[in-house]
């Protein structure tokens, strides 16, 4: 009985440890991202580079948590809620670092339209930006809380965006007819979008993987 509370008390503080290290890479990634976009709009190439640098520590990080979790799976063989906690953290630690990779992009973007003279920011890239923003924070709220309504609530916020980069696909194609020689600089924009865009499909991933660790059911796929 002794040894059963011993092993018990291993898996729970190596659980705790492992939300740490989760609960840190999401700070690095929100930072990330937070940083890409405010190279983008301020055409800021430090802070730019500030986010390529962030990425190696984004990846050393992902790598660790993916070790830790196999090391728990072999050594304590969870089950139940402890079991979908592992599986969760493992598929939530993957969709942090595509964010990482994904805000590395945008800063990188950001870089090339620096060369070039700026074009108005549209209304409905505005709005994706904070909505994007809004939405990864939300997430890792989500699973630190292990809070379901948040969950739920960033599934509807999903289809805004995507409602939004459709939009803002409509308003960059006329552009490029209407503002030529600013197609270059459209076309980026276009780009980012589609960044912004990815990067809310990968918060609502880990969304459904909190409603997977909390509620045992797998929601992708579902309405």
């Amino acid at each position: 009985m002794e040894e059963k509370l011993i092993k018990e008390h291993h898996l729970a503080r190596e659980i705790n440890d492992l939300k740490n290290k989760l609960t840190r890479l999401g700070a690095i990634v929100e930072e990330s991202l937070v940083k890409s976009i405010e190279s983008f709009l301020n055409r800021d190439v430090e802070i730019a580079k500030r986010v390529i640098r962030l990425d190696s520590e984004v990846d050393e990080l992902e790598v660790h948590i993916e070790e830790d979790c196999l090391k728990i799976l072999a050594l304590h063989q969870p089950v139940a809620i402890d079991l979908r906690y592992i599986i969760g953290v493992l598929k939530v630690n993957n969709d942090l670092e595509r964010i990482g990779d994904l805000s590395v992009n945008i800063a990188k973007t950001s870089k090339k339209l620096m060369k070039i003279v700026p074009v108005k920011l549209l209304d409905s890239m505005v709005l994706t930006i904070e909505l994007v923003k809004k939405m990864l924070k939300k997430s890792l709220d989500a699973f630190v809380q292990s809070n379901t309504d948040l969950a739920y609530q960033l599934m509807e916020e999903d289809n805004e965006v995507d409602r939004l980069h459709k939009k803002t696909t409509k308003k960059v194609l006329s552009k490029i007819i209407t503002d030529n020689k600013n197609s270059v600089n459209w076309l980026q924009m276009l780009t980012i979008s589609r960044y912004l865009e990815r990067i809310a499909d990968y918060a609502t991933n880990i969304a459904e993987d909190v409603l997977y660790m909390v509620e045992g059911e797998i929601k992708r796929h579902t309405q």
